[in-house]
């Protein structure tokens, strides 16, 4: 049985983060709400999240962070991601390169890498390191692995990366494998470098022979000169809100309805059985959109 929401918005999708800690220090990142060291849920308590989703007919999930490769135990997470579900996971790519073929083997199917510089100068002064070279090198093992399609996500960073929009078409054209997705800065981590998107979403309608629009937040695809671009607006956008199908899973152990909220938690630590499913089905209930 699915779950929908009071607003009759189905709950298809699942966001799990397996950590807090990263391995780089980002000048936008919000930590996904998460703000204090915590103990991430063990391997077994995620196990019984994943169980329990899938009975609720949730078909994908994705394994974030913090860095999620920093989980020792992440190839066996994901060997406990049920038959009935996709998994995917969102890495900066700096680790990506040693633990690919393993991830697919495990089961994982694709992944999402960012990367908000093909600079290294400005990669260091985004992220606070000098780890480009590896972040390549993680995409090329991630092809080689088949975790494809890979997403490539780079924040707009207006007067630090948004000159290099021409370089990353030339760095995924022709090569389907490869998708480019220009996230609009949430600002909710004190970075002053918003730069809205408007105006380079209608600079690629007017490139493109094809765009496509994709059912979660109705978000546009575009494809020009073979290069496939997608652009991620969540802020004021109330389509973003009025198609989420998607639950969150905190480090520490809360189901979290909503990404910019952090007053409707339930906790799931500990729980299993009925308890975890009374926890999955009040959580839906507490969903609402953010921007109506």
């Amino acid at each position: 049985m699915r779950l929908k929401d009071p607003y009759n918005r189905p709950v298809s999708n699942l966001r799990v983060s397996v950590t807090p800690e990263c391995n780089l220090s980002c000048i936008y990142c919000h930590r996904e709400g998460e703000r204090a060291p915590t103990e991430p849920l063990t391997t077994r308590e995620i196990g019984n999240v994943l169980s329990t989703a899938a009975k609720f007919d949730i078909r994908s999930v994705k394994f974030t962070g913090g860095e999620p490769l920093l989980r020792e135990d992440l190839v066996d997470i994901i060997r406990l991601v049920p038959d009935s579900m996709e998994s995917s996971i969102t890495t900066n790519g700096i680790l990506l390169a040693d633990y690919a073929a393993e991830l697919k083997q495990a089961g994982l199917s694709r992944v999402n890498i960012s990367l908000d510089s093909l600079n290294p100068e400005t990669y260091k002064k985004i992220t606070g390191s000098n780890r480009l070279s590896d972040v390549l090198s993680g995409i090329e093992a991630a092809l080689e692995a088949g975790l494809t399609p890979i997403k490539l996500n780079m924040v707009m960073l207006r007067g630090l990366n948004d000159h290099e929009l021409e370089d990353f078409y030339a760095y995924i054209r022709n090569n389907r494998n490869l998708i480019l997705q220009l996230i609009e800065l949430m600002n909710l981590g004190g970075c002053e470098c918003h730069s809205d998107l408007l105006a380079l979403e209608e600079d690629l309608a007017g490139r493109s022979k094809v765009i496509l629009t994709r059912r979660m937040h109705h978000r546009k695809k575009y494809c020009l000169d073979g290069a496939e671009v997608e652009v991620v607006r969540p802020l004021h956008n109330t389509e973003f809100c009025a198609f989420c199908n998607r639950l969150r899973v905190t480090s520490d152990g809360n189901l979290k309805p909503c990404l910019l909220r952090a007053d409707n938690h339930v906790n799931i630590r500990g729980k299993t059985g009925i308890d975890l499913e009374n926890a999955f089905i009040e959580a839906v209930k507490r969903r609402a959109p953010f921007y109506q």
